[in-house]
């Protein structure tokens, strides 16, 4: 029961994240000087979390229901684009920072075989010291251009690997909400001068929790943070103040070794999600310090449990962290999408004979991933990663991790003649007697037309039937002549089956761009930030009824005298890019456009 009830302050707690806060009422707060024990605290903001519900309901009854949904607007690049979030709207809508009953949160160290054994998983024996700055120099913040506010910036390279996931959790969270799986509708209405800074930090939390407790096979999280920042956990500073005390506490700080993990870590297990949250938000500008992305990584770590991590893993013995380049691992990548450090990224297991195996994810994946490298034959991404439950996907390239969304849950369906004809060609297979040759008898035809519902015009039905039996190809040619409206293939609107949108693709590291600063001698200051882009994507189905007839064509005039057949339609203006190459693995024959600069994978 009082998991269920953890459950319920989470969703608060998102419901909070997404929309902005009423005024509230002015309630009494204990004296200043008064002191208030932790569990006293717990229980008032408890109590005050329940008034603004009671307030929320008071004030909907009174207005006769909640009418249209609040929308959210955020403010992105490619003109400005603005997403308007809908959602269902909540039981109370409060500012609090804590959810639920707070609870004591027990900090212990490492023991000095425990911070080996991460050191060496980690780095391995021999690391260079250039890596080790690259993976104590990365918070995890938004980037401060009002622009890509929406995104985590990344100053050097390495950690792009934890930062590209949390990436892809936080868009989740913005775009997607669990009761409206479907339904984010774009807007340009929002104006210049109500720009706002979105996401806020609870956004951010929610994403680090939820991927800590997958990798905890949604039992546990373990949340490890640095000694120092201990005396900090009450909350005391402000937030600019609590980030500035922070960085002081960082200038002399240096991990070098698994000593400096044993001495400076500080781990807390957390079965409640709730307890997890609130301990993550109190502990924010830790996480947003230099040292936040590897100590989230540590925390996935710790939450699968190293023992589980090496068993994930086909060869245990290198280091997560690659040589000579300090980038991430693949198996870090799949720790923080699938919750386990599987090195590779097909469906399942690959059975190699003689007891052994290779392991590759396990399960469907709330976002997914897909990689430069397929395009290059390297490997293949089973559809586990391609086809996640949200159109939100990690994307590889040799180098870097960068991420690719869509606004619309539409853009994973299938397309529809494609489906109308697998659905036409299984009820033809089932009547075909002759072990695959492809022709059916004259009852089983009839039979594929009842079963397929295909409204087939007598005459062509006898001209089909004439021969005694019925071949798939000849089949084929007269469902591309039917109209969808018969059951046929025909697209009337000259498409046939082309399906467009619109994808957006994030590279969180920073880069120049021009006229990003006020004019100094000498030239502009060129701003750092991210980049994000928005694509158009175009997919063809698997065929095409020119491609169709260009092929009858050819059987039927082999001679190299024949007349040529017609050419297809001119395929639309196309612009490529390595993304592009990443997009195809997922789309075959996509083609992308876009305005202004290409978008990077690097």
């Amino acid at each position: 029961m009082e998991y269920l009830q953890d459950e319920e302050d989470l969703k608060m707690a998102l419901l909070m994240s997404l929309q902005s806060a009423p005024s509230e009422a002015k309630r009494s707060k204990p004296p200043e000087d008064a002191e208030e024990s932790p569990e006293a605290r717990g229980r008032r903001l408890r109590r005050e979390v329940m008034a603004a519900a009671a307030e929320r309901r008071m004030a909907t009854s009174r207005s006769g229901g909640w009418g249209n949904p609040v929308p959210r607007s955020m403010q992105w690049p490619c003109r400005r684009l603005a997403f308007l979030l809908l959602w269902s709207p909540p039981e109370g809508n409060t500012d609090r920072k804590v959810v639920g009953e707070t609870r004591q949160v027990d900090v212990g160290e490492l023991c000095q075989e425990d911070a080996n054994r991460l050191f060496s998983m980690l780095f391995g024996g021999a690391v260079s010291k250039s890596i080790l700055l690259q993976w104590t120099n990365q918070g995890i913040r938004f980037s401060s251009d009002h622009e890509t506010c929406m995104g985590l910036v990344q100053h050097k390279g390495g950690p792009c690997g934890i930062l590209a996931p949390i990436q892809a959790f936080v868009l989740k969270y913005l775009l997607f909400f669990p009761t409206e799986l479907d339904k984010v509708s774009p807007s340009i209405l929002q104006p210049e001068h109500e720009q706002r800074r979105f996401p806020n930090d609870r956004t951010l939390v929610l994403s680090m929790v939820e991927i800590l407790f997958l990798c905890g096979n949604k039992k546990r999280a373990a949340v490890a943070t640095l000694s120092i920042f201990t005396h900090h956990a009450d909350d005391e500073l402000a937030g600019e103040q609590k980030n500035e005390a922070v960085s002081e506490a960082l200038e002399d700080l240096s991990v070098e070794s698994a000593s400096d993990l044993k001495k400076y870590l500080r781990v807390s297990t957390h079965d409640s999600p709730t307890d997890a949250y609130n301990h993550l938000m109190a502990e924010l500008p830790v996480f947003q310090s230099r040292m936040g992305a590897v100590l989230f990584l540590i925390s996935a770590l710790l939450s699968r449990g190293l023992d589980a991590i090496q068993a994930d893993r086909d060869d245990p013995s290198l280091p997560l962290v690659t040589s000579p380049f300090g980038h991430a691992s693949q198996e870090i990548v799949n720790l923080l999408i699938c919750g386990e450090a599987v090195a590779n990224v097909f469906d399942g297991r690959m059975d190699l004979g003689g007891g052994m195996s290779l392991k590759g994810i396990p399960g469907g994946v709330e976002v997914g991933f897909l990689t430069l490298l397929e395009s290059l034959n390297y490997c293949k991404v089973g559809q586990f990663l391609k086809r996640p439950r949200w159109p939100i996907w990690v994307v590889g390239s040799e180098s870097h991790y960068t991420v690719l969304f869509a606004l619309d849950a539409a853009a994973q369906a299938e397309n529809e003649l494609e489906e109308r004809e697998a659905k036409i060609r299984a009820a033809f297979d089932a009547q075909d007697q002759s072990g695959g040759g492809g022709f059916i008898g004259v009852d089983g035809f009839h039979q594929v037309l009842r079963d397929a519902a295909v409204a087939l015009p007598p005459e062509k039905v006898s001209s089909l039937c004439a021969a005694g039996f019925i071949v798939w190809n000849e089949f084929w040619q007269a469902l591309l002549d039917l109209d969808q409206s018969n059951g046929g293939l025909k697209d009337s609107s000259g498409k046939m089956g082309k399906k467009q949108f619109d994808v957006f693709h994030f590279n969180g590291i920073a880069k120049s761009v021009p006229n990003g600063g006020a004019p100094v001698a000498g030239g502009e200051v060129p701003l750092q930030r991210p980049r994000l882009s928005k694509l158009h994507v175009s997919v063809p189905p698997k065929w095409t009824q020119e491609e169709f007839m260009t092929d009858i064509a050819t059987t039927a005039a082999p001679s190299s005298d024949a007349a040529a057949p017609p050419p297809p339609h001119p395929a639309e203006p196309a612009q490529h890019a390595p993304l592009v190459d990443c997009i195809r693995t997922r789309w075959p024959r996509a083609t992308c456009s876009w305005d202004g600069d290409s978008p990077s994978i690097v």
